[in-house]
C-alpha cells in the first residue's frame, strides 16, 4: 500500500520536533510500524499508535485527517479492526458516543473505510455510499436511542 502524500497530523510542537530530527516525513510515517515510532520519537504507545492509524486512514480516497480522527477517538487503529464492522452501526456508535447527530455524509465515510478494510477497492470515494446509506436508512430507520441534537445545532 502507497501511502498519500498529503497525509496530515496534528502533532504537538514536541512531536514535530522529533519527527524532525530523526528526518522522518509525514508522508513516511507508515514505513513505521507504532511500535518503531514509540521508541524513535520516544512517544507513549498509545500516542504511536493513534499516530500510525491518523496517517494509516488517511491512504483511503476521500478519507482526511478529521475522519481518521473520528475512528480513533472510536477505539480503531487498523483496518483489520474494521474489516467485520458495519457502517450504519458504526454510524449509530459514533453518534452515541458524541451525543449528538452527525452530518449524513459521515456514515457514507463509514461505510467507505468498511468497504475499503473488506476489498482494499482504491476506486471508491466516500459519496460513492450516499445511495446505499439512503435506502438503507429509508429501510431500517435510526435507533430509537439516537441522540435529539444535530451537530449544526448549539451544543
Amino acid at each position: 500500500m502507497k501511502p498519500k502524500k498529503n497525509i496530515k497530523l496534528r502533532l504537538t510542537v514536541n512531536e514535530k520536533a522529533k519527527i524532525k530530527n530523526h528526518k522522518i516525513r509525514v508522508s513516511d510515517i507508515l514505513e513505521y510500524d507504532p511500535g518503531e515510532l514509540e521508541l524513535l520519537l520516544d512517544l507513549p504507545g498509545e500516542r504511536a499508535a493513534e499516530i500510525h492509524a491518523l496517517a494509516l486512514f488517511q491512504t483511503v480516497p476521500s478519507i482526511g485527517i478529521k475522519f481518521a480522527e473520528d475512528l480513533v477517538f472510536l477505539g480503531y487503529y487498523s483496518f483489520e479492526a474494521l474489516r467485520d464492522k458495519d457502517g450504519a452501526q458504526l454510524t449509530d456508535d459514533f453518534e452515541q458516543k458524541k451525543a449528538y447527530r452527525i452530518d449524513p455524509c459521515v456514515e457514507d465515510q463509514f461505510r467507505l473505510i468498511v468497504h475499503y478494510a473488506k476489498t482494499h477497492d482504491t476506486s471508491k470515494n466516500w459519496w460513492d455510499f450516499t445511495e446505499e446509506r439512503k435506502k438503507y436508512r429509508i429501510e431500517h430507520g435510526y435507533p430509537s436511542t439516537r441522540p435529539g441534537i444535530a451537530w449544526h445545532q448549539d451544543l
